[in-house]
């Protein structure tokens, strides 16, 4: 079997790319990176390359910051995993009384604003934001235009920021 020119210099080089690797910083995971850098050299396109020390030296590098980067993005997310999904000692995650009642103030203002609008408005509204139906079901259903029901749907939405805006003054 032949080597192209790179993979020779790669293969009379493997001892100190490794310890190179090592040395900055790879640790256990240099020979992983080396094999890494291996299967790159050997599926390159064949082609003259004019310092290939340097050039196997600057992949190899570049490795160890993509794993660096990689690494800290998994440490990030899960950091930010565990902050989200971790409780505080002694403190409960259901919603204070106070925030409930607030919620059941709110959703009982939006309720009413629907039913302001009317008995087909709020039921429009309601089928397609709570049940998931789509606008043409729902022309078929009450036996309405796509139009009609495209209208009453931004007559609700209207009426809900409208709503919470005033939420956002109070």
């Amino acid at each position: 079997m032949s080597s192209t020119g790179l993979e020779a210099v790669f293969l009379s080089s493997r001892g100190r790319l490794l310890a190179f690797l090592r040395a900055h910083g790879a640790g256990d995971a240099a020979e992983d990176l080396l094999q890494e850098l291996w299967l790159k050299v050997s599926s390159a396109p064949a082609g003259p390359i004019a310092q290939p020390l340097s050039y196997l030296y600057r992949a190899a590098n570049n490795l160890m910051l993509d794993r660096y980067r990689s690494q800290q993005q998994a440490t990030k997310r899960d950091q930010d995993w565990t902050e989200a999904a971790t409780t505080v000692p002694g403190q409960s995650d259901e919603p204070s009384t106070e925030r409930r009642l607030i919620a059941r103030e709110q959703l009982r203002l939006a309720q009413a604003a629907l039913d302001a609008l009317g008995e087909r408005p709020a039921a429009i509204f309601r089928r397609h934001r709570i049940d998931g139906v789509g606008q043409r079901e729902i022309a078929d259903e009450f036996g309405v235009s796509i139009s009609t029901v495209e209208s009453d749907l931004r007559r609700a939405y209207r009426a809900m920021t409208e709503l919470r805006s005033s939420f956002d003054e109070g």
